[in-house]
């Protein structure tokens, strides 16, 4: 069979709810690479929270992270990195236009640096992962370089409508996504990033056509992975929208849907 590349996003769809890998998953992954398929990640944590599973996977290929504002091969350091953060003048913009509206705390990370705007036990908890840099206090104070990434904690009533707001005044500038474990995120990166930017970027390098690109993906932000894609899957667990647009559904992150559409379609 030709060399696909299997595109796995980490949250809902290759980790189980207890953030885990499950045997039968991890065993049908092995067995697509010996098959001499391509297998990589493709996520919204930073790399330092999907290093423990790229390597739990004997992982050789490169990284999408930060929803695309983060490519490179951890295994190659002749691979070019390519990284693009969003302007410090447009993150202190969108901290000061949303002070009007109700949220739980703004997140910006610079690569492997994290900063809280305000101090919340489960937040630092939450974003410890890989031992960062941690520093409080007001983002328009603290925050002095260009941020791979701006998180906005808010509830389900609030989120909506600080999209809104985001989408009406900053859209020029920005993409923002929605993610909602453990507890409702907007993404911010830079305009015109995605997970499929990266893909796109890594599948030509690796001479794999956009046709034997298999992604799996859950949420928001894989929209346009799975659009991209060749052969795109939504777990069952994922959001209805996202269902709507791929071209195929599994069984869900805690019942091996990865491990089972894999077997059936590669004939592992």
């Amino acid at each position: 069979m030709n060399e696909h590349l299997i595109v796995l996003d980490l949250d809902g769809t290759l980790l189980t709810d207890d953030k885990k890998i499950s045997s039968l998953t991890k065993e049908t992954l092995f067995k697509a690479k010996q098959a001499g398929h391509q297998v990589m990640i493709a996520t919204g944590r930073p790399f330092r929270a999907s290093l423990p599973y790229y390597k739990e996977l004997e992982l050789t290929t490169p990284i999408v992270n930060f929803n695309g504002a983060l490519i490179h091969h951890p295994k190659n350091p002749m691979w070019k990195t390519i990284h693009t953060p969003v302007d410090l003048s447009v993150v202190h913009d969108v901290v000061e236009s949303v002070h009007k509206y109700e949220y739980d705390n703004l997140i910006a990370e610079v690569m492997d640096d994290v900063y809280l705007h305000r101090e919340d036990e489960k937040v630092h908890e939450m974003f410890n992962m890989g031992s960062p840099n941690i520093l409080m206090g007001d983002l328009k104070q603290t925050l002095k370089e260009n941020p791979t990434s701006l998180l906005i904690q808010a509830d389900d009533v609030n989120t909506p409508i600080i999209r809104k707001h985001l989408q009406d005044v900053h859209a020029e500038l920005i993409e923002h996504r929605r993610w909602g474990a453990p507890f409702p995120i907007i993404e911010i990166v830079h305009k015109g990033l995605s997970k499929a930017i990266g893909i796109d970027f890594i599948s030509k390098e690796m001479g794999i056509p956009r046709e034997r690109i298999i992604a799996f993906g859950d949420e928001d932000n894989d929209f346009e992975m799975i659009d991209y894609a060749g052969i795109g899957v939504a777990m069952s667990n994922g959001i209805d929208d996202l269902k709507n647009i791929a071209n195929e559904i599994t069984l869900s992150n805690n019942e091996d849907g990865i491990a089972k559409f894999l077997h059936d379609r590669l004939k592992l």
